[in-house]
């Protein structure tokens, strides 16, 4: 059990459990499934598990190591199921020791690391929940490259992937048989025009602005809505998991500074909310939106509002990141709705909007962590500054979040 910390600030929402992790209080992407929470490490590189049936005093469990020179920063839980993704640990790279190196490189020489250099593992790992205190990994999918980034996996036959693999430029899609779960397989891939370098591809866009890779998709029935980042959206037909298509594809950086995250259809209101992730210090990548669409027509999305930036202080000016990182999903088991989006802001903390009426997004609930004890990445010289990463919100309506160096926080919501 770790002590509560009182927040920094709060609107309709209220601090109730916390967690360290074990003493590893970085933390990126996170499920919560059957009362536990998996949270995958920025910088510690594995993942670790939390018994958060008592919300009010989560439980460490324990810390699943990576592999060397690996990192575990995504992953995916549904029935007795965890994907984990296996990738080359970008941030330990010296080369990409500060946010715009890694963020704004050209993508097709900072990410050329070669064969002989390889001392990583990439693809992704299967593990068994059927004991979740006791993970056993069953299966594992090698790729030839850095590996995978995120998955989107809710169950059945399908997942789906960001993987850089050799011969492209950055991160595509590549869809994944989990027929057998013991034996995942690559089906099919899918990229813009351009990224294939190894077929002599050539970009068509402006190298020097930054990332043209796929951070993830998120899919419903047969379309996948993909975040490209600096590329933004990509709509995909995966009706053929071996043949994606391409439906539509939109790009709004420049002018706007790109970085976008996810994009989370609503599929009743033919709506798609679209986060730009901020990922330089005191904006200097710009301000970020979240995005809402009309997706009336899937060949041709329309963005109709974006949500309020929080003003209740001078984020920009506070330290570290300010602007959108990550929403909760909407994941089947999870808390779903329409009308309520959960988002991450980063030096921000936690924000909740009403959309009710999608021209006019609403902010109705804040929770604002106070600093943390440390900074997790190495870096020396900084005033601590929260950095909140991801969210999600389970089937009863509680809020879990992971921070790059505040460990995990479990939240009511009262709006």
């Amino acid at each position: 059990m770790t002590e509560c910390p009182s927040p920094a600030y709060a609107r309709n929402m209220r601090l109730i459990g916390f967690s360290d992790q074990g003493g590893r209080p970085d933390g990126n992407q996170l499920m919560v499934h059957r009362g536990y929470a998996y949270v995958g490490h920025m910088y510690s590189k594995g993942f670790s598990i939390i018994d958060v049936r008592d919300p009010k005093n989560p439980r460490f469990v324990r810390y699943m190591e990576a592999p060397l020179h690996t990192w575990n920063i995504h992953l995916q839980a549904h029935d007795d199921l965890l994907l984990v993704v296996n990738g080359r640990d970008m941030k330990a790279l010296p080369a990409f020791s500060d946010d715009k190196s890694y963020y704004k490189a050209k993508s097709s020489t900072a990410f050329n690391l070669g064969r002989e250099d390889r001392t990583w593992t990439a693809g992704m790992s299967v593990w068994d929940l059927s004991k979740p205190e006791e993970p056993r990994q069953i299966g594992f999918m090698p790729v030839e490259g850095v590996g995978l980034h995120r998955i989107w996996y809710v169950g059945g036959r399908w997942a789906y992937a960001s993987a850089l693999l050799d011969g492209f430029s950055d991160y595509i899609m590549i869809t994944i048989d989990m027929a057998d779960p013991t034996k995942p397989v690559e089906t099919g891939r899918f990229w813009l025009p351009g990224m294939n370098l190894a077929a002599g591809e050539t970009p068509d866009w402006p190298l020097e602005f930054g990332r043209y890779g796929l951070h993830h998709p998120i899919v419903h029935g047969d379309t996948a809505y993909c975040s490209w980042r600096d590329g933004c959206l990509a709509v995909v037909d995966v009706a053929d998991r071996a043949k994606p298509r391409l439906i539509a594809h939109k790009s709004w950086a420049p002018p706007f500074g790109g970085g976008t995250h996810n994009a989370l259809p609503l599929p009743d209101r033919d709506l798609l909310v679209v986060l730009d992730e901020a990922v330089l210090d005191h904006q200097e990548d710009g301000d970020k939106p979240i995005w809402l669409f009309d997706i009336r027509e899937p060949s041709n999305p329309v963005s109709i509002s974006t949500f309020p930036s929080p003003r209740d202080a001078d984020y920009k000016a506070k330290g570290g990141h300010f602007g959108p990182h990550n929403i909760h999903e909407n994941r089947p088991g999870s808390f779903v709705s329409s009308d309520l989006i959960f988002a991450t802001y980063q030096n921000a903390g936690l924000r909740v909007f009403d959309i009710r009426d999608q021209y006019a997004p609403v902010e109705v609930g804040a929770l604002v962590p106070p600093p943390p004890p440390r900074m997790m990445d190495g870096k020396s010289g900084r005033d601590p500054v929260i950095q909140m990463c991801d969210v999600f919100v389970d089937s009863n309506g509680l809020i879990f979040t992971t921070d790059h160096h505040a460990g995990l926080c479990i939240v009511e919501f009262n709006g």
